[in-house]
């Protein structure tokens, strides 16, 4: 099982920073995602690992071994693109072949790591096939499979999935979990999709201009942001008026609730709640302090959007089957809901 340490990662391209002071550790069998917009530089910390480009300063590690100086070639990584990158003129069989026979594996040994790769990837009906008659699905598994077959030290993803259609992103994305845990290969995913970063990691890193702004599990990254670039990019988040009381917490709508830090005396800053941490009541016009704008039907969930005090826009996440009374121009009450003990404030 391999440690991956990269400390302190400073890299320009000419005056533009790309990186600064990033660090990451990634636990051995761990899949960490590297998750951000796009110049965020998730995609340069990606390539500095892997060798295709050089950090101006700073250090990595594998298993306590120095690697900034060791060739592509020779850090025994797998790395899965974009794009594929298959052989078309290799069958599925013979492209996960390709790197065991570079690497002098015997016959007997390569024939058993192919159909176990097969196996686990359910590819074996394409087997024989060239990757023109594979679909896009069928492509990216292929390679993940080739990546895989070597035992790398470290498996890398470059936006794997983003090719692909939304069914197809949603089963891969499964597969590649399930893959990755079955071989138990340490593994930096990037990615700009939330919801496929979120699905699939141990842990996710948010970065923003060049800085890891925050590094935990799903849960925790989307329940307790550390700050509100991070609460604004994961998920959605309403900002809510809100007031500190003497003894530091805040007041949000109806709520009491511990702030991200304390509040001075009668402060007002904003609240983020969630939209499923939204409760919305039927009232009547006297008690209202909201009116119903609009509604999205998502399936189990409709997403109600509102207008609090005539000012702030507020959504709300509902059980369908709890918001079918509420239609556009109602007086509504909106609160917050009971258990819910924390806010960040922006």
């Amino acid at each position: 099982m391999t440690l991956v340490e990269m400390r302190n990662i400073r890299k320009y391209f000419g005056e533009s920073r790309a990186l600064t002071d990033f660090s990451l550790t990634v636990n051995s069998g761990e899949l960490v995602c590297l998750l951000g917009p796009s110049g965020c530089g998730k995609t340069t910390a990606l390539r500095i690992l892997a060798g295709f480009e050089r950090a101006d300063a700073g250090t990595i590690e594998v298993d306590s071994e120095s690697i900034g100086s060791v060739p592509v070639e020779k850090r025994n990584f797998g790395m899965v693109f974009q794009d594929y990158s298959l052989f078309p003129n290799m069958t599925a069989r013979q492209n996960i072949e390709f790197g065991l026979k570079s690497r002098k594996v015997s016959a007997t040994q390569r024939r058993t790591t192919i159909d176990r790769m097969l196996h686990i990837t359910d590819l074996g009906d394409q087997a024989d096939k060239f990757p023109h008659q594979m679909s896009g699905g069928q492509k990216q598994r292929v390679a993940l499979a080739r990546a895989i077959a070597t035992s790398p030290r470290v498996l890398l993803l470059d936006e794997p999935l983003s090719a692909l259609d939304a069914k197809v992103r949603e089963s891969l994305r499964e597969e590649i979990r399930h893959l990755q845990r079955e071989v138990g290969v340490t593994t930096v995913f990037v990615t700009h999709d939330q919801q496929e970063a979120l699905a699939i990691a141990d842990r996710v890193g948010v970065m923003s201009n060049g800085q890891l702004e925050q590094i935990a599990t799903p849960r925790e990254l989307y329940q307790n942001p550390q700050n509100s670039f991070v609460a604004k990019f994961i998920g959605t988040i309403n900002r809510i008026p809100a007031t500190s009381r003497t003894d530091g917490l805040w007041n949000v709508l109806d709520a009491i609730l511990t702030g991200s830090r304390a509040g001075t005396e009668l402060e007002h800053a904003d609240g983020g709640i969630r939209p499923e941490d939204i409760t919305v009541s039927a009232t009547h016009q006297e008690s209202a302090n909201a009116i119903i704008e609009d509604s999205s039907f998502l399936g189990p969930i409709t997403r109600v959007k509102l207008t609090l005090n005539g000012v702030t826009t507020v959504y709300a996440d509902l059980l369908s089957i709890n918001a079918t009374p509420f239609i556009p121009g109602q007086p509504v009450f909106v609160g917050v809901r009971s258990d819910l003990e924390n806010t960040i404030i922006f």
